[in-house]
């Protein structure tokens, strides 16, 4: 697992920031309906970034909720998905130990969650203009796919990832391995990645930002030493100083793409 039930975003509200949000349904292109939690500041600037949230193998859970809404307050529309459409009922319980996720988990493929996440880049979109620069962020399994998402085809600014598996994924059906993919991806990328990963060898990361670099992709790979699988959590105290630095260098990266884009 990654994040526990009871883990949050190590970001402090903003304060004053006027904001809204909500559940919503999402259908992807081949008909699949699925829950996503939407939030977008007040009053966006005009071409505003967006971002897709992609959760670790939970799904969607509270942590990804105050995330979005974590952006949407620094002005950056969001939407978090969840990846289990196609195998729960539309707005099945997520609660502690009521909800299989791995069951689940196990029966996702690549194209289905690429179709998803265009799901949520077509809502984003719709909502502003079309050409708005679009990311996505993801966790852990979710880290792997948003980097499988800027080889996609979705037009994306950019992808993020922490602690994603760049080179030895192995979950779901056929499973795709970002590393296979750096020919394909069309956007720059950024890996955050934890020095003291147990699952994620620090090689790995070095590997990916080679191959990153040999298919002339723009990209920063970073690896924490000493800190561990899903630091990025307010209960994670030790690493504050890591997930503060990994929140400004997701801003930076993500008002690059909005200037480059």
């Amino acid at each position: 697992m990654c994040f526990s039930d009871r883990a949050r975003p190590p970001i402090a509200p903003l304060a004053g920031a006027a904001i809204d949000s909500e559940r919503i349904t999402l259908r992807a292109g081949d008909g699949a309906e699925f829950m996503a939690f939407a939030a977008r500041p007040d009053e966006p600037a005009a071409n505003a970034p967006a971002m897709v949230v992609m959760p670790d193998v939970r799904g969607l859970f509270p942590f990804y909720e105050e995330l979005a809404l974590r952006f949407a307050e620094q002005g950056i529309e969001a939407v978090t998905i969840d990846y289990f459409g196609r195998t729960t009922e539309l707005g099945s319980t997520r609660a502690e130990d009521e909800f299989d996720f791995m069951a689940h988990v196990a029966q996702t493929t690549p194209p289905n969650v690429a179709a998803d996440v265009g799901a949520a880049v077509a809502y984003l979109r719709e909502r502003g203009p079309a050409d708005r620069p679009v990311f996505t962020v993801g966790f852990c399994f979710g880290g792997t796919h948003s980097w499988l998402q800027a080889a996609a085809g979705h037009g994306l600014a950019g992808a993020i990832g922490f602690y994603g598996m760049p080179v030895s994924f192995g979950i779901g059906v056929d499973p795709v391995s970002p590393i296979t993919r750096v020919a394909d991806i069309a956007c720059p990328i950024l890996a955050l990645q934890g020095g003291d990963d147990p699952y994620i060898p620090n090689e790995h990361g070095t590997q990916f930002g080679e191959a990153l670099a040999d298919a002339g992709v723009a990209h920063e790979v970073v690896i924490y030493d000493g800190a561990p699988h899903s630091f990025f959590d307010r209960m994670q105290a030790d690493f504050q100083g890591e997930s503060e630095d990994a929140w400004r260098r997701i801003l930076e990266f993500v008002g690059q793409g909005s200037a480059g884009g």
